[in-house]
C-alpha cells in the first residue's frame, strides 16, 4: 500500500465502510428557497452546493455547507440532484452524510438566518473510532480547550489515526508537542490497537502558522 505524504490518509487505504450506492439528501422548502436565492445572486458561476463534515463532538456532527463553482467541482464527491439543486457530499464522509436533512431558519429580524442539519447517522461505526472519539470528547478536548484548541478525529486506517487540530492549536508552534506528548500518548495508552496518530492539519492557514511557504 502506498502511504502517500506524511499526515495524509493514503488514497488506496481500506476505508471503514464502502460508500452507499443510493444517496438520499432532503431540503426543507425554506432551505431550497434560500439556496436558490443565494445561487441566483451569484449568476451562472455556481454549479450547486456541497455538504461536508466539519467535525464531531459531544453534541454530534458539525456540518459544512458551501457553494460550488463550475470550475471547481469537487473530485470524487458523490452527487445528487435535490429539488433541482445539484448537491455534492464530501467523498471521505459520504457514509456519514447520506440521509442528511437540511433546513433554514430565518432570523426574527428577517435579516440573515442559519442552515441547520438533521443527520440520522451514528458518529462512528467502528469500535476503534468510537473509543478515540470518547477519549477526545471526555479527556483531551476539555483540556486543550483551556488554550482555545481542539482536535478532531478524521479517520482510522489500519492502526493509524488521522486527526486535525483546530482553534488555537492550528498554526501554533507547539502543535507538534501537543500532538506527540499529549494526544498521541493518550490515544496509544487508551486504544493500544493504534500505533500512530498523524496530523492532517493545514497549519499554514492558522492564526500563527509555523509552516510558511518558501519565498521565491
Amino acid at each position: 500500500m502506498n502511504d502517500g505524504p506524511a499526515g495524509v490518509p493514503p488514497e488506496d487505504a481500506p476505508h471503514n465502510e464502502a460508500p452507499p450506492t443510493d444517496i438520499d439528501v432532503t431540503f426543507s422548502e425554506a432551505a431550497a428557497a434560500k439556496i436558490r436565492e443565494v445561487m441566483a445572486a451569484q449568476g451562472d458561476r455556481i454549479a450547486g452546493v456541497r455538504i461536508t463534515l466539519a467535525g464531531r463532538g459531544p453534541e454530534g456532527f458539525a456540518h459544512g455547507f458551501a457553494l460550488v463553482l463550475h470550475e471547481a467541482l469537487p473530485e470524487g464527491d458523490a452527487s445528487v440532484e435535490v429539488d433541482g439543486i445539484l448537491t455534492f457530499l464530501e467523498a471521505r464522509n459520504v457514509a456519514y452524510l447520506n440521509g442528511v436533512g437540511v433546513d433554514y431558519e430565518a432570523n426574527e429580524s428577517g435579516i440573515g438566518g442559519l442552515f441547520t442539519f438533521a443527520n440520522p447517522n451514528p458518529m462512528w461505526r467502528d469500535e476503534l473510532s468510537m473509543r478515540i472519539q470518547y477519549l477526545f470528547d471526555n479527556a483531551i478536548n476539555p483540556q486543550i480547550a483551556a488554550h482555545g484548541g481542539m482536535v478532531n478525529l478524521i479517520e482510522v486506517v489500519g492502526d493509524i489515526a488521522y486527526v486535525e487540530l483546530g482553534g488555537g492549536c492550528q498554526g501554533c508552534n507547539l502543535a507538534n508537542v501537543t500532538l506527540k506528548q499529549g494526544i498521541e500518548a493518550a490515544v496509544l495508552e487508551y486504544v493500544p490497537e493504534i500505533s500512530e496518530v498523524r496530523d492532517t492539519t493545514d497549519h499554514a492557514s492558522g492564526d500563527n502558522p509555523y509552516y510558511r511557504p518558501s519565498k521565491k
